[in-house]
């Protein structure tokens, strides 16, 4: 690529693609690089939750709390096809958590953000409530309910990326950092393509490391640093059984060892519960939920609902490793989950390592990593400083509350769509949704079905503008209907797409 960019991004996970979002809607040149697929790594691993993080009250977090209660709100009505309002239910047990703390707790949580959409806490009584109706009888007699959100991680990423290339980046994925120089005033960045070993080198101003678990390695490349300098990985893993209830709220479980434990309901038929929290060492990528993890949280989320949970009901695990500045906490389930900027401008051109953040927090990461850069960047730059706050993801320019009425405008359109296929797909694309079903008038005019409602239209949608290149990539990241397909639906899929490939690096 010829010309020189204004900011080079390692990293494809929700923080590169964040600042490269706001960045190029700045009017910078961006490139970014991503060895695998968007939010192939951490970002497609969460708990999937907008939160502020109640449980770090406890840890005097007040700043990161505040900052996260806030952008709820912001990025609920930025993407309201990916996020949605829940309602948690947090039980009080006897011997735990007084009951005079958590509420006082949630009225910080209520006050501190300032919320102006999402309602606020209330008192259940769980012998008459139906939230108490799965719990163990007569063990649970009270419970505080208060709000936060849902949403699509790896496809919060995904669109992310989609807007910053619509406003001019440049994104690679499967194009790993294999070198990177400092030549004074810039930065020399040699980039490898994983599946034709093509090397390339890109030249920009800035270079910013958002290589999530791997940015050691990064370091090791532009610092000569050592690979643990700074970050502290810590695994975290979730188990996906069937749906144990019938409501649609949330529980937050207190837990002895002060963990507590997320019971979500997940993809309409499943319920998700999470996460873990280990000290990680070896690769991320080959980050697997452990069997004493799957354990724990079958025992966890057991000694709440009346009805057990075994490990042999878990359809489905997924872990990944949180890259978490190193703050000397004792305890993996302690370390600070805020994120930390530094920036290195002493020997010439600017390097800004990224540790830690969450999904909530990722556009005023991006806003800060920008300002690190105050002495290296244009004013009028930083002029549009907030140009982001209130522009939509693609897909998301309709009001908070118009989900269903846009459900109901699309369905009217096509009245051949099944309901359930219409919620899924406009939850995932939104407005954009209109774009995959075109002018079809039938679902065979969509082409192949590959299960679960999954056609042919979509997955070519998702090649040509969301960068999937893999099954993985469709059923796993791009949506969940991995939960659904057959073994033999999948490997029709995966032939299918690898064909789609070669025929279009052919073409």
């Amino acid at each position: 690529m010829d010309g020189i960019f204004d900011v080079a991004i390692i990293g494809g996970g929700i923080n590169g693609c964040g600042v490269a979002r706001d960045a190029s809607g700045r009017g910078l040149s961006v490139y970014l690089c991503e060895q695998a697929d968007l939010a192939s790594g951490t970002s497609s691993a969460a708990t999937k939750l907008i939160h502020g993080g109640l449980r770090y009250l406890e840890y005097f977090e007040f700043r990161l709390v505040r900052e996260s209660l806030i952008e709820r709100e912001v990025l609920w009505a930025m993407a309201p096809h990916l996020i949605r309002p829940l309602r948690f239910v947090l039980p009080h047990q006897k011997g735990l958590r007084p009951a005079w703390m958590l509420r006082l707790g949630l009225f910080v949580y209520d006050h501190l953000g300032g919320r102006k959409l999402l309602p606020s806490t209330r008192t259940l009584d769980l012998r008459s409530d139906p939230a108490g109706k799965p719990l163990k009888a007569g063990e649970y007699s009270r419970a505080f309910e208060y709000s936060d959100c849902w949403v699509d991680d790896a496809r919060m990423v995904v669109l992310n990326a989609r807007d910053a290339v619509d406003r001019g980046a440049v994104i690679q994925t499967r194009t790993r950092a294999v070198s990177a120089q400092r030549h004074r005033d810039h930065w020399r960045v040699t980039t490898l393509d994983t599946r034709t070993g093509r090397e390339d080198t890109i030249t920009a101003r800035l270079l910013i490391n958002a290589a999530g678990p791997w940015v050691g390695e990064v370091m090791a490349l532009t610092l000569k640093q050592t690979k643990s300098s700074g970050v502290r990985l810590v695994q975290g893993s979730h188990i996906i059984v069937p749906k144990l209830y019938a409501h649609d709220r949330c529980y937050i479980f207190q837990n002895a060892d002060k963990r507590i434990t997320f019971v979500i309901p997940y993809e309409q038929d499943f319920t998700l519960i999470g996460t873990t929290d280990l000290d990680y060492v070896g690769d991320p990528a080959a980050v697997r939920a452990t069997t004493e993890e799957i354990d724990y949280l079958c025992s966890m989320a057991s000694a709440y609902f009346a009805q057990p949970i075994a490990p042999a009901d878990v359809v489905w695990s997924y872990s990944g490793v949180r890259p978490l500045f190193d703050d000397g906490a004792t305890d993996a389930q302690a370390a600070t989950r805020d994120y930390v900027l530094e920036l290195d401008d002493q020997a010439g051109a600017p390097l800004l390592t990224i540790f830690g953040g969450k999904l909530t927090t990722y556009r005023r990461l991006a806003q800060h990593a920008l300002e690190k850069f105050a002495h290296h960047l244009p004013a009028t730059v930083h002029a549009k400083r907030e140009w982001a706050t209130h522009e939509h993801l693609p897909g998301g320019d309709f009001p908070v509350e118009g989900f269903e009425a846009l459900c109901a405008s699309i369905g009217k359109s096509h009245p051949w769509l099944d309901s359930r296929q219409l919620h899924r797909m406009v939850r995932a694309y939104g407005t954009n949704t209109s774009l995959i079903l075109g002018n079809a008038t039938s679902e065979a005019a969509l082409g192949r079905d590959f299960g679960a409602g999954l056609s042919q239209a979509e997955v070519g949608y998702l090649m040509d503008n969301e960068w999937a290149e893999t099954v993985e990539d469709v059923i796993w990241r791009r949506s969940k209907l991995g939960l659904r397909l057959s073994s033999a639906q999948v490997a029709a899929l995966a032939e299918f797409i690898e064909a789609e490939r070669h025929a279009r690096a052919v073409h």
